[in-house]
């Protein structure tokens, strides 16, 4: 089942974006990564199995604060 996981992400300059984003492509099961919001802070996923816990937890460690904002079916 695909599901798309929105979370807002404290990325305070590009270098912490591009973390962010290679973190997330290197998941099992992400087919699609993206930026949304004005100010880009929202870290947008679709993929396949994806564990949205685990994903906001590695998140946390390795970036900064993380906050899950919505699972849903795509």
């Amino acid at each position: 089942m695909k599901q798309k996981i929105v979370m807002k992400v404290h990325m305070s300059c590009q270098k912490c974006r591009a973390k962010a984003l290679k973190l997330v492509a290197s998941a099992n099961g992400v087919n699609f990564v993206g930026l949304e919001g004005d100010e880009k802070e929202k870290v947008v996923v679709i993929g396949d199995g994806v564990d949205a816990v685990k994903l906001t937890k590695c998140l946390r460690k390795k970036v900064g604060y993380t906050a899950l904002l919505s699972v849903a079916a795509a």
